[in-house]
């Protein structure tokens, strides 16, 4: 019962400040714009063909104007504290569809179904099939990658970097996703049009889907802090490299996703190499044994 007016409150609840539900709806907002560019990268994709090659590209840059909206729903959820279960499990279905289901679809109808079909019929029937098998893979490795990441506390590579920066445990997928789109946009589009390409585009889809399921070192970049006390070097960095990939995206998206790729292979084999020419640890002598013995 009320007495004298006073407010009754629930156990617990104590001065704790409601939020505005709005505010939970703006990272929800961000990860639907990043399932829509997934979906919309996934129907151009299937409509793109020899004749249409306008789709591929565009599936590519749906693919690649997810990444930002992937990387801004988390820290806008961080920023206003409106992190949730809910939100965390959107996000990750929201990456299996975008950088996941997408980018496999986009690497088969590209590199294997738009083959010409003038090729010999039976080489062209066992591409497809080992065009399948490297892009199911793609998205089971990505899936697996998700699942890895979302249920490991402070992963550790096996190749840890220099102390105060922080990175991934193999490949994240949005940079893998990233990588199928940056080869696709690079060349305009056009599919691969002769069996040795084809055989090439799928190695490269593997060693993605390695990569993403490794225990290598990616830089994370989560050091760059904008609210910084000198911001202002970043601010410019970003400005021209948004200059960049607006003028000369076709150059600039695959060698800074090949760069990014092979940053994480020459960590692994430059650690493999250190660590091969470490002397030896000679074991001590036991305290009941003489230095000779």
């Amino acid at each position: 019962m009320n007495n004298g007016g006073e407010q009754l409150l629930l156990p617990g609840a104590g001065n704790r400040k409601r939020r505005p539900r709005g505010m939970y709806i703006l990272p929800s907002l961000f990860t639907s714009i990043n399932i829509a560019a997934g979906f919309f990268a996934i129907t151009q994709s299937l409509d793109g063909s020899r004749s249409q090659t306008h789709h591929f590209d565009y599936a590519a840059l749906a693919i690649g104007f997810a990444i930002p909206f992937d990387a801004l729903d988390g820290r806008i959820a961080r920023l206003t504290g409106t992190e949730s279960d809910f939100g965390r499990e959107l996000d990750s279905l929201a990456d299996v569809i975008t950088f996941g289901v997408a980018p496999s679809i986009l690497a088969f109808c590209w590199g294997f179904r738009s083959l010409p079909a003038a090729m010999d019929a039976d080489l062209r029937g066992r591409l497809l099939q080992f065009g399948a098998f490297v892009c199911f893979l793609f998205l089971l490795c990505g899936a697996c990658r998700l699942a890895r990441f979302n249920v490991t506390v402070n992963p550790v590579p096996r190749n840890p970097g220099r102390p105060g920066r922080k990175y991934f445990v193999g490949m994240p997928i949005p940079a893998a996703a990233g990588m199928v789109a940056a080869v696709v946009h690079g060349l305009i589009g056009w599919p691969v049009s002769f069996w040795w390409e084809a055989i090439i585009w799928g190695l490269l889809v593997g060693v993605i889907s390695f990569l993403m399921v490794s225990n290598w070192r990616f830089w994370s970049g989560k050091e760059i802090n904008l609210g910084g006390r000198q911001p202002l070097r970043w601010i410019v960095l970003t400005g021209f490299v948004l200059y960049l990939l607006f003028y000369f995206s076709r150059v600039v998206l695959p060698i800074v996703a090949f760069t990014y790729m092979f940053s994480g292979v020459l960590a692994r084999l430059a650690y493999s190499g250190r660590r091969h020419r470490k002397p030896p640890v000679q074991p001590l002598p036991s305290p009941l044994q003489g230095p000779n013995e």
